[in-house]
């Protein structure tokens, strides 16, 4: 099809507000749009102080670099916008002699942009004039050689390019799966909350699905060109993102007139370069799926003869997917050895050429397979309007295709030539170099293509999955049936040492949270003002908790608590941004330690019952750990700054965190050093203990040091007492960096191969709720990381390969037929008895027997029309797959018995 005359617009350089575009860039370089400098801005530049010529040089060796017809063009119009938009002087004499050459026909390929003086040179020679009467000053050569006008340029007609083929390659990838039958299923990718799934490829993923969306040909094939298809185009579309922002960036970005020489590609290009290599990848593997799609389409072609001959053109035509390999290596040989910018640049925009092409011959295969198909329906689609209002007349045998393929066949066909058929062999070269020429920003029906595809997409936008926020999660059957039996054994252990439930509002006053968490302050959600009070969603339990006492002025506790806490983290591997708390505390006056042992062995005993594997308890004491920071000569005002740098050991080497005390933290290294050899220190309780209060230790001469030590002695005896203490580790690295821990902290540690991190930590906090009532009323407790806990237990079950079951459902009552009154009265009659039961209609028994299975659920009271005449049921185990006659009137009583329900 013969592309369409434009009408030539006109593109404004300078001006207010006004910035250059990628597409204005190749819309000028294609001849499609003419040039015209703002008024006002010549006058502004013609008002500017005059400055004294340079010099030209008689005679000069320079590096002559020469760009496609095109290329220059966009050069140019690149280097215009960069002489107005700069900080230094230009002269208008350039500017405008930059316009006139943008009006000539031909000889931009005789422009050499290898030097200003090559370029401002051959710029005067194409227009009949000279250099020597126009001139040029030093600020004029800084501009244009800091310009990277052909780098820029080249970089632009990629973005535009590029850009236009994201929902091209989506629809035709759509028609592929149509013609080759894949699943739709491929598509199903869902979002996680913990931050791993990918925007792109779950946005490719649902435009897949609303292009396909009634489609009647889908079927089971998901080799790999399909399967790939999100991860493939969602890369695709990143890395036009990344190249769009840089470029859109660079277009319009003022510079100074200073001039740089250096020698071979500066530091400028080499990012240029890398803002594209991410580009040149994605297109090597789309035109690979690309590739491999059109093989499987020609693969599906109805008729040996025809898939033979349509072969061969395919594989003696199309762009060979070993060239483009070949282009890419070239590509990254030439950017890592710092070869030429520009020639790197068009290479990679070469390779996007062939990428079109070979969409171009994937769309036509497509179109061919479907049209030679006579089973599918090839009814044409007016519109999406048009298409909503019909109503279904008789049933097609034919298969349709989905209302968005079959909207995009229809679009490509009307965009051939009327000579050009697309099940015709003869014609199918011609029909690609239609389709190619169609999907090349030149053609003005381009933006109308684009147009219709987003409507394709917008107009089906109410079929989209939704989703949820980074960070959350949804919890299916089987895994609230692990919840709740966690939940439950959680709760039975709190409740063994009498502790009582408490509940408190989701959301605090955020003068009630500030000042509360150190550092971690910053990760509080805070609420939009509603007019009133200002409100934070709770961090943690520990500090409503506090609140609850000092506003009630209970002096003594011991509670437990199981809700949500919200923070605003980076989501990562079972780390969310909502998630559940099970918080242990006793607040009031105790002997010394008597309230942390158990505290410590309630997290043991929940550890142990939860079944979850090998894990560690990490302890130590705050001013222990103060003592520690006092005798290596941190000041005290920094004790809780450096405490949230040493907690970071568990995750970041020593190195790394001596860094961060040095430079952030402002601690001599020397001081560092100090520390580093005392956070070292770990191993069995007794035998730390020991080696602390031997007579040479420095920390006998801390009386906070010593304190703690003689409490830690206590703890420790009690545990061993216990027990408990093989599972504790003295560790002087454990810091915690909660401002409100005043006695001993402690952190559990998973030791299995799921890596998790910390599930559980706690301390003493004496002084937390004296904050919000000037009462001290000192307090312990333990927070159990219930959601990592989880995680562990749902790996577990994965790892031993067991049925998870969702119900407690004993019994199915298996009505075989539609008699809901009879199976009203039979299960009632069963949960009367507390038996729990289901029940189902169908004549079908074997519906009855799979549900059974799939819900684990032990027993089946069958009852069909022979049954009910007998007066009888048949009572079915469906493990052991027996079943056995039973009265109708002592069913319950036998279940009962069965169950051993009394």
């Amino acid at each position: 099809m013969e592309t369409l005359p434009r009408e030539r617009s006109t593109v404004f350089v300078g001006g207010k507000g006004s910035s250059l575009s990628a597409a204005a860039v190749y819309a000028i370089s294609r001849g499609l749009s003419k040039v015209a400098i703002d008024p006002a801005v010549v006058e502004k530049l013609s008002q500017l102080k005059k400055h004294s010529l340079k010099p030209l040089p008689d005679a000069c060796v320079v590096h002559e670099s020469f760009l496609t017809f095109d290329e220059s063009r966009a050069a140019l119009a690149v280097l215009l916008n960069k002489l107005i938009v700069c900080e230094s002087p230009v002269r208008p004499v350039i500017p405008l002699l930059i316009q006139e050459t943008l009006d000539l026909a031909a000889g931009f390929e005789t422009l050499d942009f290898g030097s200003s003086l090559g370029l401002l040179t051959s710029l005067c020679r194409l227009n009949g004039k000279k250099l020597d009467e126009i001139g040029v000053t030093a600020e004029e050569i800084g501009v244009i050689e800091n310009s990277y006008a052909a780098s820029i340029a080249i970089r632009a007609i990629l973005d535009c390019c590029a850009s236009d083929l994201v929902r091209v390659s989506d629809a035709v990838a759509a028609l592929s799966s149509e013609a080759v039958r894949a699943d739709v299923g491929l598509f199903d990718l869902s979002v996680s909350g913990d931050g791993f799934s990918i925007k792109d490829e779950i946005d490719v993923a649902a435009d897949m699905k609303v292009f396909l969306f009634g489609s009647k040909l889908a079927g089971k094939v998901d080799s790999g060109p399909f399967s790939e298809i999100p991860a493939v185009h969602g890369s695709f579309r990143e890395a036009i993102r990344l190249l769009h922002g840089r470029t859109r960036i660079e277009l319009n970005a003022s510079i100074k007139g200073k001039k740089v020489l250096v020698s071979g590609i500066n530091g400028k290009e080499k990012a240029f370069v890398a803002s594209v290599l991410p580009l040149a990848m994605a297109i090597q593997s789309m035109s690979e799926a690309s590739y491999g799609r059109a093989e499987l389409v020609v693969a599906s072609i109805v008729g040996e003869d025809l898939r033979s001959r349509v072969g061969d053109v395919f594989q003696k035509e199309c762009p060979c997917i070993d060239a483009l390999r070949n282009d890419f290596n070239s590509i990254t040989s030439a950017s890592s050895t710092g070869s030429n910018c520009v020639l790197v640049l068009h290479q990679v925009y070469d390779m996007l050429i062939k990428f079109r092409e070979i969409l171009a011959w994937e769309s036509a295969l497509a179109l061919l397979a479907i049209e030679v198909d006579e089973s599918v329906e090839k009814t044409p689609v007016v519109s999406l309007e048009s298409s909503k209002g019909e109503k279904k007349s008789e049933k097609k045998k034919k298969k349709t295709l989905g209302k968005g393929t079959s909207i995009v066949r229809q679009l490509l066909k009307d965009r051939l030539s009327p000579d050009a058929s697309v099940e015709s062999v003869m014609n199918l070269v011609r029909v690609v170099h239609d389709l190619a020429g169609s999907f090349d920003p030149k053609d003005s029906e381009l933006d109308t293509l684009l147009r219709k595809l987003k409507e394709i997409v917008e107009s089906n936008e109410v079929r989209r999955l939704p989703k949820i926020p980074k960070g959350t999660r949804d919890f299916g059957k089987e895994q609230m049936a692990i919840r709740e039996r966690a939940f439950s054994v959680i709760v039975g252990v709190f409740k063994k040492h009498g502790a009582v439930a408490l509940d408190t509002p989701v959301f605090e006053l955020r003068e009630t949270l500030m000042g509360k968490y150190g550092e971690d302050s910053k990760l509080i959600y805070d609420l939009a003002d509603q007019g009133g009070e200002l409100c934070s969603l709770r961090y943690d339990l520990t500090v409503p908790f506090a609140r609850y006492l000092a506003m009630n002025n209970i002096s003594a506790l011991k509670r437990y608590q199981i809700a949500k806490v919200y923070r605003r983290d980076n989501p990562s591997k079972g780390r969310y941004r909502e998630f559940y708390q099970c918080d242990f505390d006793i607040a009031g006056q105790y002997e010394p330690m008597e309230p942390d042992f158990e505290v410590v062995r309630v997290l043991t005993e929940l550890l142990n019952e939860l079944s979850i594997g090998d894990y560690e308890i990490k302890l130590n004491h705050r001013k222990l750990l103060d003592g520690m920071l006092e005798i290596c000569g941190v000041p005290s005002e920094k004790f809780r700054t450096v405490c949230s740098s040493i907690d970071k050991l568990d995750k970041q080497t020593f190195e790394h965190v001596k860094k961060e005390l040095v430079e952030d933290k402002g601690l001599t290294s020397e001081t560092a050093e100090r520390i580093g050899a005392f956070v070292k220190k770990r191993g069995p309780p007794l035998e730390i203990l020991s080696e602390l209060t031997s007579e040479s230790s420095q920390f006998l001469g801390n009386n906070a040091s010593v304190v703690a030590l003689d409490e830690l002695k206590i703890l420790f005896t009690a545990l061993d007492k216990s027990k408990c203490l093989n599972k504790v580790v003295f560790d002087l690295s454990l810091a915690r960096g909660l401002d409100y821990y005043t006695g001993v902290i402690f952190e559990a540690v998973f030791k299995g191969t799921t890596q998790v991190g910390s599930i559980a930590a706690g301390g003493r906090y004496d002084n937390l709720v004296g904050m919000f009532s000037g009462k001290v009323v000192p307090a312990v407790g333990v927070s159990l990381g219930i959601e990592r806990v989880f995680t562990i237990m749902e790996q577990l079950e994965k790892d031993r390969n067991q049925v998870i079951r969702a119900t407690e459902t004993q019994v199915l009552v298996a009505i075989l037929g539609k008699d809901l009154i009879l199976a009203a009265e039979l299960v009632s009659e069963l949960w009367d008895a507390k038996i729990k039961a289901e029940f189902g209609l169908t004549k079908r028994v074997m519906n009855h027997i799979t549900r059974a299975k799939q819900s684990g659920i032990p027993w089946m009271v069958i009852v069909g029309e022979s049954e009910l005449q007998e007066g009888v049921v048949k009572l079915k185990n469906i493990e052991a797959s027996e079943e056995e006659v039973i009265r109708r009137d002592v069913i319950v009583e036998e279940l009962q018995r069965r169950l051993g329900i009394y």
